[in-house]
């Protein structure tokens, strides 16, 4: 699939180089107003063609769908919880007790 939404990527902007050059090079010659025209053209391709490319093939893998493989990397045991318990328990202990700080604020002076 990335390689479809590839070559129409550079297909797309093939057109637009192609669309740049005979617009200046050949079509300015005869038609000024047709060469802006045909600037014009070329100027809307790109964001279109980046569209083209980014999008969601049917089979792809999408940011916002479940993956799972995150639960495989959970520590084997849960000490961790246990002392964060115990730290957020010192903290919500006694809130003048928070150990060393900035110091006494303006109006504690």
């Amino acid at each position: 699939m990335y390689a479809r939404r590839r070559h129409r990527y550079f297909a797309m902007m093939g057109v637009c180089i192609g669309l740049f050059v005979l617009a200046w090079g050949v079509v300015r010659i005869w038609s000024v107003p047709a060469a802006v025209a045909m600037c014009v053209v070329a100027m809307v391709i790109p964001p279109c063609a980046a569209i083209v490319a980014n999008r969601r093939g049917p089979d792809d893998p999408w940011w916002d769908e479940p993956d799972d493989s995150w639960l495989r990397d959970d520590p084997p045991d849960d000490t961790w919880r246990e002392r964060e318990k115990a730290a957020r328990d010192r903290l919500n202990r006694d809130p003048g007790d928070r150990g060393p700080g900035p110091g006494p604020g303006p109006d504690q002076r």
